[in-house]
């Protein structure tokens, strides 16, 4: 999957917030990864993107006038999808009927329901979906899910999952952001979700979940920016929710595990370990997480993380670091959690 150069050729759809932290992670992986070329809808736009990027996109990058431009693109290997999930599905469409990998931004769409479609699409057309839920790639939840192989943690118990962020009004009155026909809904699918996804890789399914779902005075919006919720996993553990953007100034979400031996808090970059022993353990520091009103003041090296993953997986057949699929699970506790808000009731999670 690579070319002429040896390199994996590369495109993004998609020129909004997030995209430049693709752009610093795609420039640092410039020896494995050529980027193609770019495509948004305005080509006003796309021109000032490479104006401003240029140095770092490199001096093959072309502004695509469409999207079948890049599937009609021989040395695209694989497709960056960072537009709003209200767009995906024609692109995805395009895309996979023309044999393009796909690494997408979360979500993968705004339902349950229109996610597990464009999962269908991909696997129908026999290319690779992987979701950038980056937080997989901290170097803290690599390091737990290694001492969970290596050391005897004893069964999980409880879990504690907090993502106290704030957002400023100013965010939401960007057009569509906060709706459920652009988004997909609020603090859940827009930013909970990573903290979300990772303490899932770490639970397993949750299986029933009882939630307090609203939006606060601080904020003007169709969805929810607080959450507040209790959950019950298949593994028989039980955990708590909060996640809101009405906290400020914003502090680091983290994930609290109680195993039968050992608490493990997770908080960025930074893993704590309270053995029942006494002993406690420190590995890494926590960084900046986009916790406040800045919401891309983070590293791009988890970004990096998952491009790279990606682009090695081509070459091996081997699935990403999040497949398609596997996002579901975040996406279906999202919805029983927005559900059971609504209805004022438990609800169980579909499986």
């Amino acid at each position: 999957m690579t070319g002429a150069d040896g390199k994996t050729g590369v495109a993004l759809i998609g020129l909004g917030m997030v995209a430049a932290t693709y752009v610093d992670a795609l420039s640092r992986l410039s020896d494995k990864v050529k980027v193609c070329g770019v495509h948004a809808r305005s080509p006003d736009g796309r021109a000032e993107f490479i104006r401003t990027h240029g140095d770092a996109l490199g001096p093959d990058c072309r502004s695509y006038g469409s999207i079948d431009e890049i599937a009609a693109d021989p040395d695209i290997a694989f497709v960056i999808v960072a537009t709003p999930p209200n767009a995906r599905r024609d692109i995805v469409s395009t895309l996979a009927g023309a044999g393009k990998a796909i690494l997408m931004e979360k979500p993968v769409e705004r339902t349950v329901a229109a996610a597990e479609e464009l999962c269908r699409i991909c696997e129908d057309a026999g290319v690779p979906l992987g979701i950038t839920l980056q937080h997989r790639a901290r170097p803290s939840a690599l390091d737990l899910r290694n001492l969970l192989a290596e050391n005897n943690f004893g069964p999980l118990h409880a879990c504690e999952i907090s993502i106290p962020w704030w957002r400023p009004q100013s965010y939401y009155d960007d057009p569509g952001r906060g709706t459920y026909s652009r988004d997909g809904g609020g603090v859940l699918i827009s930013q909970a979700i990573h903290t979300l996804d990772l303490a899932l890789s770490f639970t397993g399914p949750a299986e029933e979940v009882t939630a307090l779902t609203a939006t606060t005075g601080l904020h003007q919006m169709e969805s929810e920016d607080f959450v507040s919720a209790g959950l019950t996993f298949a593994g028989g553990a039980v955990g708590t929710l909060y996640a809101t953007t009405a906290c400020y100034p914003g502090n680091p979400e983290f994930i609290r595990l109680h195993f039968g031996n050992v608490t493990a808090h997770l908080e960025s970059n930074l893993l704590l370990l309270a053995w029942h022993d006494g002993r406690e353990e420190k590995i890494g520091a926590a960084t900046a997480s986009g916790a406040g009103a800045d919401p891309m003041a983070f590293t791009s090296d988890w970004h990096m993380a998952i491009v790279q993953n990606f682009a090695e997986c081509l070459g091996t057949g081997q699935p990403p670091m999040v497949p398609g699929r596997d996002a579901l699970h975040v996406h279906r506790l999202i919805e029983a959690l927005e559900k059971s808000g609504r209805e004022g009731k438990r609800v169980r999670v579909n499986t």
